[in-house]
């Protein structure tokens, strides 16, 4: 079952580093028309293609943290120090993409239609909430990891020296 598991989460990474490919070739393409194309800016040509790229990336990086996660280390032990460790990087560069994006949105909406603003605000809004918890969630694991030590055998640790000291 774990072949079988790994080979799951092989193929759905390759597919979404595959998706990612394709959007950067997409977002290219329709760049290409968009300039020769005499009712579009170039601006917003590049816009768009910022926005595929962004996009791109956030599932390339989706992509690279299930294979590394899921296929090359499988089902061995982490820390959770490690697991905090790698979820923060994988969340890191999805609020990096959201900003980006974000910033991207309202550059486009403020060219065309001001009163649109609202809606890339609420998404630079969310992407804030989206990094407010990620800040919240390094403080408490933070400290539960000071509590209880940086891996998952400091319980047996604590186990083996409390029968030491009874036995």
């Amino acid at each position: 079952m774990t072949y079988l598991s790994r080979a799951v989460f092989a193929g759905a990474s390759l597919l979404l580093l595959l998706s990612a490919m394709a959007l950067i070739g997409f977002g290219v393409s329709d760049a290409i028309h968009s300039i020769r194309s005499p009712e579009k800016s170039g601006a917003d040509a590049v816009l768009d293609v910022l926005g595929y790229v962004i996009v791109a990336i956030a599932v390339f990086d989706v992509a690279k943290y299930i294979f590394e996660d899921e296929v090359r280390r499988g089902n061995d032990k982490r820390s959770a120090a490690e697991a905090r460790r790698s979820l923060t990087k994988f969340l890191s560069t999805i609020v990096i993409a959201l900003f980006l994006e974000a910033l991207v949105v309202v550059f486009k909406t403020a060219r065309a239609d001001v009163s649109q603003l609202i809606y890339p605000t609420a998404l630079l809004l969310a992407s804030v909430l989206v990094l407010v918890g990620l800040g919240a969630f390094q403080r408490f694991s933070a400290t539960v990891e000071e509590k209880v030590g940086d891996d998952d055998e400091a319980e047996e640790r604590k186990d083996k020296a409390r029968r030491r000291s009874d036995g």
